[in-house]
């Protein structure tokens, strides 16, 4: 495994990642870091999958919401082709399918909307009370060195997002992760990006699949991993509400609202330092002991 990359660097690899090559005028391909992974990040690929779907869109034009469905695991070692299928453009909105394929098969499907700035009526729920800032609670190295049996969790982690947990990791070990009702993350790219919204929103699609799941497992403080549980993205929704910079903090709030059947729920709601409601993410996940088979 190579040696992570940290910071700026590891932002400049990510703008790389996102810079997909361009085909013609609907097929692009995408490349994965060579970090030793046994399958693609899901948020990479979805952040990919918007890069795609996004350049066939005018540019005045901005995602306001996505929906995606994980079909299989992705393979690092291997470029990704996106396929862009143009549904719709209107006089306000445009929607696009992007489909990423491997070995002629499909491993992700994402249908995509795009609007017109407008006016109109707004408002949203309050950013949560009383919740430390991100310079007020632990880094993840901090986790790191206070378990450092997990440092090979840590190094699998995307280092392109700073990531603050209010409360324990999702990996930190069976018996010591305590139970809550909530997961809350402080999360921005850990670094500067381009002014491009688009960038930004691919961005935050990638950071959003990071640490969602582990609200399923706040609720019964359970932990990934040895001891505990497995687990993969099924379907993924992101819904943008205003404009934000992802290389500024914010505020992930994560709850899980249901788990049965070996599958957990989880929606977020993303918030700047300032409480505005920038975005709000769903998702459903398979969820497995760990040796257990279906």
């Amino acid at each position: 495994m190579t040696e992570p990359l940290h910071g700026q660097a590891a932002v400049d690899q990510l703008l790389e990642v996102l810079d997909l090559k361009q085909l013609d005028a609907a097929t692009f391909v995408g490349e994965s870091p060579q970090t030793g992974a046994q399958r693609v990040f899901g948020g990479q690929v979805a952040g990919q999958a918007l890069v795609a779907a996004g350049r066939t869109v005018d540019p005045e034009r901005f995602v306001h919401s996505l929906h995606g469905y994980f079909v299989r695991p992705g393979d690092p070692t291997e470029p990704i082709t996106f396929g862009v299928e143009t549904i719709r453009d209107g006089r306000s909105f445009s929607v696009r399918r992007s489909t990423a394929q491997q070995h002629g098969k499909t491993i992700f499907f994402m249908s995509a909307s795009f609007q017109v700035r407008e006016e109109g009526l707004d408002h949203h729920t309050a950013a949560p009370d009383g919740v430390p800032g991100p310079d007020d609670v632990q880094t993840m190295a901090d986790w790191v060195r206070r378990y450092p049996s997990r440092r090979a969790a840590f190094n699998a982690a995307p280092r392109a997002v700073d990531i603050r947990y209010v409360n324990d990791p999702g990996w930190v070990p069976p018996g010591d992760r305590n139970a809550s009702e909530q997961q809350r993350v402080w999360m921005r790219v850990n670094g500067t990006l381009p002014d491009d919204p688009l960038i930004h929103a691919c961005a935050l699609t990638y950071a959003s699949d990071l640490s969602l799941l582990d609200s399923v497992l706040s609720v019964h403080g359970e932990s990934w991993g040895p001891g505990g549980v497995i687990g993969a993205s099924l379907d993924h929704a992101l819904w943008f509400h205003r404009p934000f910079r992802a290389d500024n903090w914010f505020l992930y709030d994560c709850t899980s609202p249901s788990a049965s059947g070996s599958r957990g729920l989880a929606s977020g709601r993303m918030y700047t330092e300032s409480g505005v409601h920038i975005a709000s993410a769903v998702q459903e996940g398979l969820l497995r002991r760990v040796g257990e088979r279906p």
